[in-house]
């Protein structure tokens, strides 16, 4: 086999010449045309005001930043001077004129994710705030209008957020700053930090917003926003929790208008599992259960469940805590533990009032998981979600949870695990053929032939997906149907390893392959997979 390390070598010494070769080649074109050449653009000063004149989605359409200005005029780095397309959009959009310099393709892409990691504007807000005096206080509890600037600067903050499509906000004060960093599709990402004096500010900032007690710093708190943009309403759960440097603040992001509910073929259901799937949950009774670690999108496949299934001769009623989308035609509570109204106590209520369906956010203990597998036995469809690393161990977790074998064995006719990893940008997805230690992943894998190398595809980065290589989420999935054998296994108490051999043996795809079938088909890359697979 070929060294590997000197082809690395080799295809790195080749990029660096080709990048060499093109910027002489740029620099000549922009001599030429009587342009300014910016050989490294990562450390020019970005004037703000400049890049706030200009949409960011004209700056991305046209690779072209805004980056001063020379008396009335826009100053813009462009990776192409030819393209006057570009400069005249962008001289219509400002009404100035524009002065040119060029810079490297490399680098003003970089730039342009660099700058888009985070609106400008929140950061000139806080540095605004910071150096308006605002040291930081404690006990502030009122905002007056020197404030603003934080004001502001939250609002944009959760505005970028949302643009970016995270899923999270973090909000972490470190020993000299405050650290914000944005989870999207999955994975934390440092978003901007800013100074440490701003703390107290921003956090009572948010305590307000979500009404909690600003003065209460030594226990968590947590609570909701509902903020309005581009005429949709979108729910923060605000969570604070008291650490060494201070309250840190987690916002999580329920933003369900963005792209509606799902199909299940949309989540990325393959065929088999598809057709496994919808065989439980077209039955007019029994439990299906979905299990996986929290943010690993079981409500997500609730919810595009509970759309299939939705038709009007169907009663269909849900538990939530909290209900992260609302969907027309189904009954909808909200649990409310201060008052009394747990997932046991609603539960027994909804078996009063005639549903066809019941949906249970959580079987957290062994109340409700006894209320929701004996309305499974008395003709309802349930459905729940569980906290366990695979399908199999649902199983067992009911029985340990109280709940008796033979009821766990009658009432269940589906177990889905699940894990969510990012789905390869389909723009800039990189085709290769693996080397070895990469195919010593695949071992074992049913697909492959002796000796076939299979083409596989890896992540590029592009201006859609933010240089990541990663554009949204697709669900790596583990159905297991409980035939008559995995039936009298459970009854006999056998440990999760021997039933999920016994489900493997009568054709269950595990996560793992599953997650493999994914990256031969392009979907993701075998990095991601293992990743987020065990």
């Amino acid at each position: 086999m070929p060294n590997v390390a000197m082809q690395r070598d080799n295809t790195k010494s080749k990029k660096e010449k080709d990048t060499q070769e093109g910027a002489r080649k740029l620099a000549a074109l922009a001599k030429r045309l009587g342009y300014r050449f910016e050989s490294n653009l990562n450390d020019y000063p970005i004037d703000n005001d400049a890049w706030e004149l200009v949409s960011s989605q004209l700056i991305r359409r046209h690779s072209a930043i805004p980056v001063g200005f020379s008396g009335k005029n826009l100053i813009v780095a462009v990776a192409d001077p030819a393209n006057v397309i570009a400069l005249d959009d962008i001289r219509t959009f400002t009404g100035r004129e524009i002065e040119v310099i060029v810079a490297p393709p490399e680098d003003v892409d970089a730039v342009i994710r660099r700058l888009d990691r985070l609106d400008r504007t929140a950061e000139t807000l806080l540095e605004e705030a910071a150096s308006s005096g605002e040291d930081e206080q404690e006990d502030e509890q009122e905002f007056s209008a020197a404030d603003a600037p934080i004001v502001k600067a939250i609002n944009r903050i959760i505005t970028t957020a949302i643009q970016q499509r995270a899923s999270d906000i973090h909000i972490e004060p470190q020993e000299g700053d405050i650290r914000i960093r944005f989870r999207v599709d999955g994975v934390l990402s440092e978003a901007m930090r800013t100074k440490r004096s701003l703390h107290a500010g921003m956090i009572s900032r948010l305590k307000v917003m979500a009404d909690l007690d600003i003065s209460e710093k030594r226990v968590p708190q947590d609570g909701r926003i509902t903020v309005t943009m581009d005429r949709r309403t979108v729910d923060l759960r605000v969570a604070t929790l008291p650490t060494s440097w201070g309250e840190k603040v987690v916002l999580r992001i329920l933003d369900r208008h963005s792209g509606g509910v799902p199909r299940l073929e949309d989540l990325g259901f393959q065929s088999q599992a598809l057709q496994l799937y919808r065989a439980a949950i077209n039955r007019p009774h029994g439990a299906v259960l979905l299990t996986g670690p929290t943010g690993s999108g079981k409500t997500t496949t609730l919810y595009a469940t509970l759309e299939e299934i939705n038709e009007p001769t169907r009663n269909i009623v849900t538990v939530e805590d909290p209900v992260e989308a609302r969907m027309a035609g189904l009954n909808q509570i909200q649990v409310h533990p201060k008052a009394g109204l747990t997932f046991a106590t609603a539960l027994r209520s909804i078996l009063r009032t005639d549903p066809d369906v019941v949906m249970v956010g959580e079987m957290r203990d062994h109340e409700t998981a006894t209320i929701g597998i004996q309305a499974a036995l008395t003709g309802h469809l349930v459905f729940a979600t569980l906290h366990t690393n695979d399908a199999a161990s649902a199983l067992t977790r009911l029985v340990e949870m109280g709940v008796e074998p033979f009821l766990v064995a009658s009432a269940l006719e589906c177990v889905v695990a699940q894990r969510l990893c990012r789905r390869l940008c389909s723009k800039c997805a990189e085709a290769y053929k693996p080397q070895e230690d990469v195919l010593r992943q695949l071992e074992g894998f049913p697909q492959l032939p002796d000796g076939e190398i299979p083409t596989l595809h890896r992540a590029a980065g592009c201006n859609a997906c933010s240089g990541t290589g990663y554009l949204g989420r697709i669900a790596i999935v583990e159905v297991l149907r409980l035939s008559d054998e995995i039936r009298r296994l459970t009854v006999e108490r056998y440990p999760a390893e021997d039933i999920k051999k016994y489900a493997i043996a009568e054709g269950m795809r595990t996560l793992r392959e599953d997650g493999l079938y994914k990256v031969l088909d392009g979907l993701t890359s075998i990095q991601e997979v293992l990743r987020v697979v065990v």
